[in-house]
């Protein structure tokens, strides 16, 4: 989190190329062993954020831990359609059905769901896959989904009103039922 809130700071300044570039490479600010890591850490950081306003940008740097978590979260599912319909689909059928245990197989069969619609999934090696699906437990771990990647059980998650009042603000009412999908009043109002 103290990555997303350093990118937060730059964007929120409207930091020029070349203080961007000093930041990552001089200052380190990243604290990462290479430029290169930095720079790509920097990149995929900054891509998610973008697509917030930059209200939510003051939430991730000035928020708690929870705050920073949920809104960083909704700039991963802003550029992360596939994630989208994971939550939708896979993370919201188990809260419904009650399931204590996300399991991992869930993710795969997700994607081979998917293929039937993108058949260029077929072609992703089983490493990618599987990497994608540790990555996306992973974020689901942070956010409070779950409460391991290792022993992923389900657990309720209170949206912050900070972050639900922007996300109605801006229109963005799939991130906001992908945030509320813990929610059993929400999922009876899906139903």
């Amino acid at each position: 989190m103290r990555e997303s809130r350093i990118v937060a700071a730059l964007l929120q300044e409207k930091a020029s190329p070349e203080k961007w570039d000093h930041a990552i490479r001089v200052e380190n600010v990243l604290q990462k062993r290479s430029y290169t890591s930095a720079r790509s850490y920097a990149k995929t950081i900054r891509k998610r954020l973008e697509r917030l306003n930059q209200e939510f940008w003051a939430l991730l740097i000035n928020g708690d831990n929870e705050l920073a978590v949920q809104t960083a979260f909704c700039g991963t599912l802003e550029g992360n359609l596939l994630l989208v319909e994971f939550i939708e689909d896979v993370l919201r059928d188990a809260y419904i059905t009650h399931t204590v245990k996300l399991e991992f197989f869930r993710w795969l069969e997700f994607l081979e769901e998917r293929a039937q619609r993108d058949p260029t999934i077929y072609d992703w090696k089983e490493s990618t896959k599987k990497k994608m699906g540790q990555v996306a437990f992973r974020i689901l771990r942070e956010v409070g989904f779950i409460t391991s990647t290792r022993t992923p059980i389900l657990q309720q998650v209170a949206v912050r009103p900070e972050i639900r009042s922007l996300l109605t603000k801006y229109n963005k009412h799939r991130i906001s039922k992908c945030l509320d999908v813990s929610n059993r009043s929400f999922q009876a109002v899906q139903e």
